[in-house]
């Protein structure tokens, strides 16, 4: 059976079908065990192809749309008529179309989902720490916006993704990201005699927050420590294997 997490605040607007989706339910055999959506991975097309049609049935059956992930802070807007190639390099998509579902890939990164659920616009976002500090989650609402989207009215749920109790980064890490965004010192934490440990879903509520968004949620679940449950990266790095890439979806319902 396909497991799947939702947010209530989402689910009590009543006008989003969402989800985000772990390992559970898939067909995927091996290192990509179960729910595997990434076609870039290793895994086999047509196992991928299976288990993206199985969320998609889930989640009411519209078209998928998906974009070629680089931890940048590009958005693409999916308006009428032709929907985007797939292979458009992005990191976002947001939408006022009713036939569509916004599908974001993750290993640890955090999959942000957005709806202003008054304008029916909805939003999708990988926000790994490059595209987090340099304004994934601002460019994403700023497109929203651009469809009619209020920020005063949009709510955001962080998903699945690495805590920072598991995130050990170290010194050159984080004077790499200060350097490109030194609001980011607040969501750095030392352990007494430890290396940095970054806490992206913190730094992203705050920068939501800033932003005066509606609502904030957090899953409050982290995939490194569930490696069972959530494609993990930084986990099968350490564990010398390869791994899938779980899916983040949302939609107009």
């Amino acid at each position: 059976m396909i497991e799947f997490h939702t947010v209530q605040p989402f689910t009590d607007t009543d006008t989003v079908h969402h989800g985000f989706f772990g390992r559970h339910g898939g067909v995927s055999t091996g290192e990509f065990a179960g729910l595997n959506a990434s076609q870039s991975t290793g895994d086999a097309p047509e196992p991928v192809a299976e288990n993206r049609r199985r969320i998609a049935d889930v989640l009411g059956g519209n078209t998928l749309v998906t974009v070629k992930q680089v931890h940048s802070n590009r958005v693409v807007t999916v308006e009428a008529g032709a929907l985007p190639d797939p292979t458009v390099e992005a990191d976002a998509l947001v939408t006022r179309r009713g036939d569509v579902l916004l599908g974001i890939l993750t290993a640890d990164c955090a999959p942000l989902l957005f709806v202003d659920p008054h304008a029916g616009i909805v939003g999708a976002a990988h926000a790994g720490w490059r595209g987090a500090v340099t304004g994934i989650l601002t460019n994403t609402v700023a497109a929203m916006e651009a469809l009619g989207a209020q920020r005063r009215r949009i709510l955001l749920a962080i998903g699945p993704t690495i805590s920072a109790e598991n995130y050990e980064v170290g010194q050159a890490f984080k004077d790499d990201v200060l350097n490109q965004n030194a609001k980011a010192d607040s969501a750095f934490i030392t352990p007494p005699g430890g290396t940095p440990h970054f806490d992206l879903p913190l730094f992203l509520a705050k920068e939501a927050q800033t932003l005066g968004l509606s609502g904030i949620t957090e899953t409050g679940l982290c995939t490194y420590a569930e490696p069972s449950r959530f494609f993990s990266h930084r986990y099968a790095t350490h564990k010398q294997t390869r791994t899938g890439r779980q899916l983040s979806v949302i939609g107009l319902a």
